[in-house]
């Protein structure tokens, strides 16, 4: 994210220290603090990892091993969800830590048997129990929110040749599971109106409905057998925390109640934070959009899913220009996403001090639409200098929205701005019922 020294004055961005701890705690002391009955069953604490800094470069093993110990601690389950990021996210590493989790399970082989055997001894040596022997259900969706489907080849790119040749096996159930934003989810639940109200300056004040798709719900604990052995089902979300223009920053509960959540949903949270505004909400973690998601979280996903959150946070190397891990955050509350929010601070923003007159941004392959290739707008405009120049370079733009409903939209009524925009909504029904659009 390009911003300006003056802007950055001006609105107050969060400056405060990234704090780098790893929480320790017995079972024991966990399960009192989560007012829960000690049981033979080993409980992480809530902030299972927390490694970063600016200068920190995690290495694929370290990280493979910090999962490794995490899978561990949770002991053995029949039934396993993951919910990473699509294509777009390509870069977030999410990829291949899904690929971590399938490989633990013994879901798919290892696609470095030298990683892996270097994990495996370092499991031996340390206290953690092994890998299961007994092969899990593993599902994964990838958090499509509005996006268009994966293709084969973005799979095998992103999560690697052992998950993506069990898509067109037919001896396997397909792992990867589709998520239809129209037609595939629940509601869960309501943030209250006075939540929305504040959020749009009293321009919407109606509840926000909290919707998931209804394969993340399914492994809810009430729908699991208490009196069995078995340990309830986990689901995973696995993203990057990074600047974003609707939520302030990516992931944490954005990845399901957005990712793989409804349309009066994702439309109303996408209307929330066109109308709070951008330059609000770029890069801060906390925000009114965010408030209203922390609270159906806390409402309704802590208390009834087994849910757990593996967050990265990734930056450029100043030496060699590669991107790489900067921290990896593990846990299942607010905690670990506001330690990577600190540390995304410090590494995904740029402070110029001179606002140019001209800024040329170019767009590689994950950028297939204007949905997606608005990003270069959002990202530079804190920075351009009044009355300045943006050029955009995108060879890969074909389309502008993702959802094909969208996309209509868009077409008739095009990139108008606000004041017009707001007019043609108050004339226009189907705009009404699709708020993302109009955002």
């Amino acid at each position: 994210i390009q911003l300006h020294k003056k802007f950055d004055e001006e609105n107050g961005a969060n400056s405060a220290p990234q704090v780098q701890t790893k929480t320790t705690m017995t079972s024991n002391e966990n399960n009192k603090n989560n007012g829960t009955t000690a049981s033979n069953t080993t409980q992480p604490p809530s902030l299972f990892c927390s490694i970063g800094s600016p200068e920190t470069s995690l290495s694929n093993e370290t990280v493979q091993q910090k999962v490794n110990e995490f899978l561990s601690a949770l002991g053995p389950r029949r039934d396993v969800l993951i919910l990473p990021p699509d294509f777009t996210r390509f870069h977030s590493q999410a990829g291949m830590i899904t690929r971590f989790v399938s490989e633990y399970y013994n879901f798919t082989k290892p696609e470095n048997p030298t990683t892996s055997t270097a994990n495996t001894a370092a499991a031996a040596a340390s206290s953690s129990p092994s890998p299961p022997a007994s092969v899990p259900k593993l599902q994964i969706i990838p958090a499509l929110g509005t996006h268009a489907p994966m293709t084969h080849s973005q799979i095998d790119l992103m999560f690697g040749k052992e998950l993506a040749s069990k898509t067109n096996d037919p001896d396997v159930e397909n792992p990867f599971v589709v998520h239809n934003w129209r037609d595939d989810v629940v509601t869960i639940g309501y943030a209250p109106a006075t939540m929305v109200s504040e959020a749009t300056y009293g321009m919407v004040h109606e509840p926000w409905p909290a919707q998931l798709n209804k394969l993340v719900w399914e492994r809810r604990k009430d729908n699991h057998d208490a009196s069995s052995s078995d340990l309830p089902p986990l689901v995973l979300s696995i993203g990057q925390v990074v600047p974003h223009e609707v939520m302030g920053m990516a992931n944490f509960n954005k990845n399901l109640f957005v990712g793989v959540g409804g349309v009066e949903a994702i439309n109303l949270s996408h209307f929330i934070g066109a109308v709070h505004g951008m330059e609000k909400l770029m890069g801060r973690g906390q925000n009114p959009l965010r408030s209203i998601l922390n609270y159906a979280s806390e409402t309704f996903l802590q208390t009834n899913l087994d849910l757990w959150y593996i967050l990265t946070v990734m930056g450029t190397n100043d030496k060699t220009g590669e991107v790489e891990i900067k921290g990896l955050y593990i846990g299942r509350d607010e905690e670990c996403y506001n330690l990577a929010c600190d540390l995304s601070l410090k590494v995904n923003f740029n402070l110029l001090e001179k606002s140019p007159k001209k800024m040329v941004v170019y767009l590689n392959e994950e950028y297939h639409s204007t949905w997606l290739g608005n990003k270069s707008i959002y990202r530079t405009r804190m920075a351009i200098d009044d009355g300045g120049e943006l050029v955009v370079l995108a060879p890969s733009v074909e389309m502008f929205g993702e959802d094909g409903h969208i996309d209509e939209l868009i077409r008739k009524v095009g990139y108008v701005g606000t004041p017009k925009i707001m007019e043609e909504m108050g004339k226009d029904e189907d705009l009404k019922n699709n708020l993302s659009a109009v955002a």
